[in-house]
């Protein structure tokens, strides 16, 4: 168990300390007491966001199962991991975990490629260097597309730290896009209301911010005021009897002698209740999650001294002995806060009619393609008309062709196959001679005995 403790620490491998999925932190449930683990359990792993989260964790839960490689683990330091040195102990891995690893490599390539493909035919893109695209994928070595070597598991762990740490100021900026994206709406509906209605409505705004503002005070996280209202309230106990280190065993609830991301997010429940109720029209429940993280990050810069995203007892019993934590300053919500400025929402409004003047352009061309494709189904039905008629009058001559002479009251005459070529040469004259046909059909009115007499003369 230490061993994941310590990828934690150094490589941010442990995802169960990293991140914080969308979904609200779950408040802490009450003790009274401090009850031994009994059996260390598996932590659950947390989904990082990362679009190889998946790849990530595999590779994570195959090095646990070498022996050799958990034990170099639980003796390096951070300085081990960031230079590289731990990486030359994959060679020592055992032959059946390295097997497996270069299987999971493949399987990630392959998935890539089918992603990168993917994309070329959503986009209809031609002459695309396929490889440069996979490049772009810096957590895998494509040098090498069918082993994991050292240089994997290098490129990983780089890839994945810096990725998580970016993590939050992506989330800050995609807050401040849905902030503007907000006023940018409201301001929309005000232009399609009259003069009365849009009053009425702005009247209506400022009420609900108004009413969102009173809210009783917001303690700053991470001081005394505030752990002791989680010890009183959460943890039930007296706050005459505060305890920082029964207030740290309390709350590591995985029991790992850390406090991770998680831990701490779920401490500021109580204060953010103050501020935040679903059921109240002004209250946005995204907006407290980025309050939450606010929060978070504070108390980290203020206690985490190695800054590794995990506090120890050792730090947090250190920060509990600060002026700040026993005076801190007023600590400021976001609504008392300027989120962005009407020059930025400018620039995102000018953003926003870019997108819109390029999804119409595409809407334009897509609607004259599927014209011009009608079109073309037209000409191909019609010349397929054309050609099955073709097709049916050759048969209709054909047929005709065929069929063998008739008697003089229409039954079919017998030839014998001898006579046959004969008889055929007779008709092919007469149709080529016009001066035969009148005696042809004088020959028809005569009498039988007549017609022979006409004959021998």
């Amino acid at each position: 168990m230490h061993w994941r403790i310590a990828v934690a620490l150094h490589c941010m491998f442990f995802l169960n300390c990293l991140l914080i999925t969308s979904e609200g932190v779950p408040i802490d449930i009450d003790k009274t007491k401090i009850e031994p683990h009994a059996e260390e359990e598996k932590p659950e792993t947390q989904d990082t966001g990362l679009y190889y989260d998946h790849y990530l964790r595999e590779v994570i839960d195959l090095l646990e199962t070498d022996s050799h490689f958990r034990e170099k683990l639980q003796n390096a330091d951070i300085e081990e991991i960031k230079n590289g040195k731990l990486n030359k102990e994959l060679d020592f891995v055992s032959h059946h975990v390295r097997t497996k690893l270069d299987e999971l490599k493949r399987q990630e390539v392959a998935r890539l490629r089918m992603l990168i493909k993917a994309k070329m035919d959503a986009d209809q893109d031609i002459g695309i260097d396929h490889q440069a695209l996979l490049k772009r994928f810096e957590h895998v070595n494509h040098q090498n597309p069918h082993t994991f070597e050292s240089k994997d598991l290098d490129l990983l762990i780089k890839t994945a730290t810096r990725d998580l740490e970016n993590y939050d100021k992506e989330h800050h900026d995609e807050f401040k896009r849905y902030e503007m994206m907000k006023e940018h709406e409201r301001r929309e509906h005000l232009k399609t209301l009259d003069e009365e209605k849009r009053k009425e409505e702005e009247a209506r705004y400022e009420e609900m911010k108004k009413k969102h503002e009173d809210h009783p005070k917001v303690n700053h996280p991470g001081s005394q005021d505030q752990l002791k209202e989680v010890w009183e309230e959460t943890d039930g106990l007296d706050p005459n009897d505060f305890n920082p280190k029964t207030f740290f065993q309390l709350h590591d609830t995985n029991g790992d002698s850390f406090l991770d991301e998680q831990e701490l997010e779920a401490l500021f429940t109580k204060e953010l209740e103050k501020v935040y109720d679903p059921k109240n029209e002004e209250d946005d429940m995204i907006e407290m999650e980025e309050e939450r993280l606010r929060m978070r990050e504070h108390v980290m810069n203020e206690v985490d001294v190695n800054k590794d995203r995990l506090i120890t007892m050792e730090e947090f019993l250190t920060a509990t002995e600060k002026k700040e934590f026993l005076e801190p300053d007023s600590w400021e919500t976001l609504d008392q806060q300027q989120l962005f400025t009407e020059e930025e929402l400018k620039e995102y409004e000018r953003h926003i009619a870019e997108q819109e003047a390029e999804l119409k352009q595409r809407e334009s061309d897509l609607h004259q393609q599927r014209e011009e494709l009608q079109k073309q189904q037209e000409e191909l039905q019609a010349q397929k008309t054309e050609l099955k008629q073709v097709v049916e009058q050759m048969e209709m001559k054909k047929t005709q062709q065929v069929l063998p002479p008739g008697g003089p009251n229409g039954e079919l005459q017998f030839h014998p196959p001898g006579e046959q070529s004969v008889v055929n040469a007779e008709l092919h004259h007469q149709e080529d001679n016009p001066a035969l046909k009148p005696v042809q059909e004088l020959q028809k009115d005569l009498p039988k005995g007549a017609e022979q007499s006409q004959l021998h003369s």
